[in-house]
């Protein structure tokens, strides 16, 4: 393995790539990795209930996670098998009720207590999103924008509720929390009325957002239509986007499977650099629509990661998971998911980026679309390896060996 690592990391020096330092930014660059892979996105509120808001997960694969001691220890599993720096991204509808169960409007930080020590125990952070979905009260498809005030006021305490409890996560564990807003209203058919709903969503939102508080960082999530809503979804592109450039401290959060099929996230994101001090992000792989596939090291997901290296982003863009699939070893879903996103930010990494630039400046062209070819067959795959190991984990395929095991001692054990 050395050997084969000092022979690529003397081909990457040829280009002017600095092969420990790309390493060095990979190890150090946090991932937020979403919980509801782990039992197709059900929570622990009720036992059973199916899922709302134009959201599915479909399959049937053994072995899904049905209590917290469940899905904390498939996910310890799974990032044992995952280099670099890792956090936990949590629902509301996670929260663990141990004297007696509330709605989601009078939601506290004690809900989530176990959660708080599960992540300091691992070391790694928590970022956190209100669930404005499989709610009674979300059953006509509409929560912030609805019309009936009762109701909109009862989601609009449920992100009260959730912002103060990202504020607890951030001072138990000293670490910013991102606190995501995503609702599912829209319309099945047609509108009559496309404006007031969206007055009464910035309305809600402005309510949500009033109080100060340290250590939150406040984004909102657009996307295009949903199971049940495909004709007008109220929380568009436009209206997120208008709305963060209006309100200082709220950002747009860019999910790359939240647009037409022609859009790229990877060009929005220096887009939204130019105007905004964090871009943050959620990466799937949507296919033909919002489906939520597993991520793949494929062409998006390498150019979504190359915007954010050669832009120096790195601190800037906030990269979490957002990918659900129970046709499959959920577990497994995980660590492909997770390690291809690695994979990509580590191909960013050892591109000579600086170099490709003043190429472009200098209206080399050619030179650059020379540059740009001849990297992709240089030894990835070594230095890659290589990482993992210093990173503790299996290099390569030998880690669904782990997996399998698990599945047949713990995963095909539950009823």
């Amino acid at each position: 393995m050395s050997t084969r690592f000092e022979q690529a990391k003397l081909r990457y020096k040829s280009l002017g790539v600095d092969v420990d330092a790309a390493l060095s930014s990979l190890a150090s660059t946090p991932i937020s990795i979403h919980c509801w892979q782990g039992d197709d996105v059900t929570g622990f509120e009720n036992v059973g209930a199916a899922l709302s808001g134009g959201i599915q997960a479909t399959g049937n694969y053994p072995g899904k996670a049905r209590t917290p001691a469940e899905l904390m220890a498939d996910f310890d599993k799974a990032i044992s098998l995952i280099p670099g720096k890792k956090r936990i991204n949590l629902h509301a509808s996670y929260a663990i009720f141990e004297d007696g169960k509330v709605d989601r409007d009078q939601l506290e930080p004690k809900h989530f207590a176990k959660w708080v020590e599960y992540a300091k125990s691992r070391g790694i952070g928590i970022d956190f999103n209100p669930t404005y979905f499989s709610h009674p009260m979300a059953t006509d498809g509409l929560t912030l924008s609805h019309p009936d005030e009762k109701i909109r006021t009862f989601w609009i305490n449920h992100g009260i509720a959730c912002r103060r409890i990202a504020a607890s996560f951030a001072k138990e564990l000293g670490s910013p929390v991102l606190l995501n807003v995503w609702i599912p209203d829209g319309y099945k058919d047609v509108p009559a009325d496309r404006l007031s709903p969206r007055l009464r969503l910035k309305d809600s939102l402005d309510k949500i957002f009033a109080e100060k508080l340290d250590g939150v960082i406040d984004c909102v999530e657009s996307k295009v239509f949903g199971i049940g809503v495909e004709s007008y979804t109220v929380g568009s592109n436009e209206f997120y986007m208008s709305y963060a450039a209006m309100h200082p401290g709220v950002y747009n959060l860019l999910d790359n499977g939240h647009y037409h099929p022609t859009e790229v996230v990877s060009d929005k994101i220096p887009s939204l650099l130019a105007f905004f001090d964090k871009v943050p992000l959620h990466v799937t792989r949507p296919v033909r629509w919002d489906s939520d596939h597993v991520i793949r090291l494929d062409d998006e997901t390498k150019e979504i990661c190359k915007e954010i290296v050669r832009n120096d982003a790195l601190g800037k863009v906030l990269i979490g998971l957002d990918f659900f699939d129970a046709s499959i070893n959920r577990v497994a879903a995980w660590v492909i998911g997770a390690r291809n996103m690695e994979k990509a930010l580590l191909y960013a990494l050892l591109e000579p980026n600086e170099h490709m630039k003043n190429l472009q400046n200098a209206g080399k062209f050619t030179e650059l679309l020379m540059f740009q070819e001849e990297i992709k067959t240089c030894p990835f795959g070594d230095i890659w390896e290589h990482y993992c190991e210093k990173q503790g984990v299996p290099v390569n395929e030998s880690w669904f060996a782990e997996v399998q095991k698990y599945e047949s001692e713990v995963l095909f054990a539950r009823k």
